[in-house]
C-alpha cells in the first residue's frame, strides 16, 4: 500500500514522539549510573564488574542486533519494529528490578540491549524521508536530545526516585516486600515505555524517498554487502567519520558512566546531589550542544559549506581535549563541578552531526543499514570499552578507587588525537560524494 507524504505538522508529531521514546531509553540504560554504590554493596561487586553491568552486558546484542534490524528497516514497516523494540526493553528494565545477583542483573541488562537496537536504526531512517535534507540537520539534532535529556533524567530521576523508596518502607508493602529501593528504581523507569510504544504504534508509515514502487522498493532493496561495497568504495569518507566518532564515543561513554561517581567518591559528594546536578548540567549544556550544533549545521549547508558536518566533528574533537583533561585533577568539588558544563556541551554536540554526515552521503535505499553501522562501531567502542577503559585504568593500572580521576583525565588524550586525525582525512573526499548524492 501507497502511503502519503508526511505533512511538516506530521513530521513534527513523528519527531517528538521518537524523541520521547529517545529520552526513555537513555533513561533506561544510563539509570545503573545512579545506583552504582547500592548495587556494588548488594553484589558484592567491583568497579570492572559494574562497568560489565553498565557497558558490555547492555552493548553485546545493542550493537550485534544493529544491522540485522536495520535490514528490517530498509525493507519492513519501521514503526512497527520501533515498537516491538521499546516493549521490549521497557519489559526488561522492569524486570532487572528483581534480580538477585550479578548474572541475573546481567542477562536483564542483555534483553534491555536487545530492545534498545530496534530504535534509532529505524529512526533514522524515517527522519530522513519525512524532512528534506535541509531540515535533516536540525531533525536529527533535535532526535539526539534524547541522550542529554533522557541521559539528565536518568541522574535526576534516579537519585530522586532512589530516594524516595529509600525512605518507603518497602517491607510492609503486598508486592514489593522483597526488593531493595534501587530495584524499585528499575520498575519505576521501565513503566512509561508501554504507552511511548503505544502511542508510536498508532502513526503512519511514511513513504520512503524513491520514485520507485513500495514493490520495487522491497525487489531493489540493498543488501548488507551492498552496502559494505558502497563504504569500501568510498572508505576515506566512512572509516573517517565513524572512526572518529567512535573513539569520541569511548570518552562520552566513559563521562557519563564514571563523572557522577568522580564528584561522589573524590570530593565527597552525596550521591542525590551529584546525580541531580550532573543531570541538570546534562540536560542543559548537552541539550545547547546538541541544538547549537545541528543548528550551525544546517545553517552551513544551507550556505553551501558542503563539508559543515565534518568541520564541526574536527572542531569539537580539538576543543573536547580541554575540559576533560584538566576537570578531573582540580582540587575543589565546586571547580569540578564548573567544569562538567563544558564537557557536556561538547561531548552532545557532535553525535547528531555525525549522524547527518553518514545519512547525507549514503543513498537512500542504504541509510537504515548505513546508520546501523555507524551505531554499531559507536556503540562497540563507546558503551563497550567507554565505562571499561576508564575501569581497567582506575583497578589494574593505577591500582585503587582514588585513582578515579586520573583515569578520567589521560582517556581523552588516548581518544582524541587519533579521531582528529581521521576526521581530517575524511573531509574533502566527504565533498565529492556528498555532491555525487546530491546530483542522482
Amino acid at each position: 500500500m501507497q502511503h502519503r507524504p508526511y505533512t511538516l505538522n506530521q513530521a513534527n508529531i513523528a519527531l517528538v514522539l521518537l524523541l520521547l521514546a529517545y529520552i526513555l531509553s537513555f533513561i533506561d540504560r544510563n539509570i545503573m549510573s545512579v545506583l552504582i554504590g547500592p548495587i556494588r554493596q548488594d553484589f558484592n561487586i567491583s568497579d570492572f564488574q559494574y562497568s560489565l553491568l553498565h557497558g558490555f552486558a547492555f552493548s553485546m546484542f545493542y550493537i550485534t542486533l544493529g544491522l540485522p534490524i536495520a535490514r528490517l528497516a530498509d525493507k519492513y514497516p519501521r514503526f512497527n519494529i520501533i515498537t516491538i523494540g521499546i516493549l521490549l526493553w521497557s519489559f526488561m528494565t522492569c524486570i532487572c528490578g528483581f534480580t538477585k545477583n550479578f548474572f541475573s542483573l546481567f542477562f536483564a541488562r542483555m534483553g534491555v540491549g536487545v530492545g534498545e537496537a530496534a530504535l534509532s536504526p529505524a529512526a533514522f531512517s524515517i527522519l530522513s524521508d519525512i524532512y528534506p535534507k535541509e531540515k535533516l540537520p536540525q531533525a536529527i539534532a533535535i532526535y539526539s536530545l534524547g541522550i542529554t535529556i533522557g541521559g539528565g533524567l536518568a541522574y535526576i530521576l534516579g537519585g530522586i526516585v532512589y530516594e524516595y523508596f529509600s525512605t518507603v518502607d518497602l517491607e510492609t508493602s503486598l508486592f514489593f516486600s522483597n526488593l531493595q529501593p534501587w530495584q524499585m528504581t528499575f520498575l519505576a523507569v521501565g513503566l512509561p515505555g508501554f504507552l511511548i510504544a503505544l502511542c508510536l504504534k498508532c502513526l503512519p508509515e511514511p513513504p520512503r524517498t524513491s520514485n520507485q514502487t513500495p514493490l520495487e522498493m522491497q525487489e531493489n532493496n540493498s543488501s548488507l554487502r551492498d552496502v559494505l561495497n558502497f563504504f569500501n568504495s568510498n572508505w576515506r569518507v566512512y572509516i573517517g567519520i565513524i572512526g572518529s566518532m567512535s573513539l569520541m564515543s569511548v570518552l562520552g561513554y566513559g563521562i557519563m558512566a564514571w563523572y557522577p561517581e568522580l564528584l561522589i567518591r573524590i570530593y565527597d559528594i552525596d550521591r542525590s546531589t551529584a546525580g541531580s546536578y550532573f543531570g541538570l548540567v546534562f540536560i542543559v549544556a548537552g541539550s545547547t550542544g546538541a541544538l547549537l550544533g545541528g543548528w550551525v549545521c544546517s545553517s552551513l549547508i544551507s550556505r553551501g559549506v558542503i563539508d559543515a558536518p565534518v568541520r564541526i566533528i574536527i572542531c569539537v574533537a580539538v576543543l573536547w581535549a580541554l575540559p576533560t583533561t584538566i576537570a578531573p585533577f582540580l582540587n575543589s568539588a565546586e571547580l569540578a563541578m564548573i567544569m562538567s558544563w563544558p564537557i557536556v556541551f561538547f561531548l552532545n554536540s557532535y553525535f547528531g552531526i555525525g549522524v547527518s554526515a553518514i545519512v547525507l552521503a549514503t543513498p537512500h535505499n542504504m541509510r537504515a543499514q548505513a546508520s546501523a553501522i555507524l551505531l554499531f562501531f559507536t556503540n562497540l567502542f563507546g558503551l563497550t570499552f567507554g565505562p571499561t577503559a576508564v575501569a581497567i585504568l582506575t583497578d589494574f593500572i593505577f591500582v585503587g578507587d582514588e585513582y578515579l580521576g586520573t583515569s578520567l583525565g589521560i582517556l581523552p588524550l588516548i581518544v582524541l588525537p587519533p579521531a582528529l586525525i581521521l576526521a581530517l582525512i575524511a573531509r574533502k573526499p566527504y565533498i565529492n560524494l556528498v555532491k555525487t548524492q546530491t546530483s542522482q
